[in-house]
């Protein structure tokens, strides 16, 4: 009866998290649709197009600090991921006025988010041979984009892909542990991770090689997406985790 009674507490206490957890997420979910459904044109990028573009990724900056108000701990972990999360706002503000010379800006934004999602997600286990098969698969979307690229965007976008990897290898190891449990706030890391690539691919495709259909819409779905993944992660991260990181 205890175990039947102690097993009942856990599933109402789950309960009450996802619900929770649903309405911090509903002003990022309605954000997102007032992007799609207004669609305004990049051609004409403006303070109020970019405050549209950030309101979703700020809806996830509210999530995280709600989240963790609400639990009373602001850990190290989701004082991380919150910044990261700026940064990400800071960059999407540059890529409004991309076609205006700020699209490195905009680069380097998104580059310190992935560095501080690395950090967040620490260094254990290190997983080598994810490492080696994202530098493989690395080096080959380089190879393939060097010839489009001139100027200092060889060089930006070099860097870039390895802030990047660094943010995957980091994610996607974390849920290819086996010596911890797996939880589902490890798994949206790692699938935040892999979308986050798919998102940034179809963007330089689209940019510096040829057309890509629908590429807006697919780069921003994708992107929202992804942020929310490792935003939901905050959730489920614990102080034996944080531990098991440092050492």
């Amino acid at each position: 009866m205890d175990i039947m009674g102690h097993d009942s507490r856990r599933q109402k206490k789950r309960f009450a998290t996802m619900k929770s957890v649903g309405m911090k997420l509903i002003p990022f979910l309605k954000t997102s649709c007032i992007y799609f459904v207004l669609w305004l044109p990049t051609s004409n990028p403006s303070w109020f197009s970019a405050l549209i573009k950030c309101l979703p990724v700020l809806c996830l900056c509210f999530f995280v600090l709600a989240h963790s108000i609400s639990r009373g701990v602001h850990r190290p972990y989701a004082k991380k991921v919150l910044v990261a999360l700026l940064f990400s706002v800071l960059g999407d503000v540059f890529l409004t006025w991309g076609d205006q010379g700020f699209f490195i800006h905009g680069m380097l934004m998104f580059g310190i988010s992935h560095l501080l999602y690395t950090w967040a997600f620490g260094l254990r286990p290190l997983r080598l041979w994810i490492a080696l098969m994202l530098l493989l698969l690395s080096v080959i979307y380089y190879v393939a984009v060097y010839s489009y690229l001139r100027g200092p965007m060889i060089y930006a976008m070099a860097g870039y892909i390895v802030m990047l990897g660094l943010m995957s290898w980091r994610a996607l190891a974390r849920v290819a542990c086996s010596s911890y449990e797996r939880t589902w706030g490890r798994s949206c890391t790692a699938a935040g991770a892999v979308i986050f690539i798919a998102s940034d691919l179809v963007l330089a495709i689209d940019r510096f090689c040829f057309t890509v259909p629908h590429a807006r819409a697919i780069v921003m779905s994708t992107y929202y997406g992804a942020q929310m993944l490792i935003s939901l992660s905050i959730v489920e991260q614990s102080e034996p985790d944080m531990f098991w990181k440092r050492n």
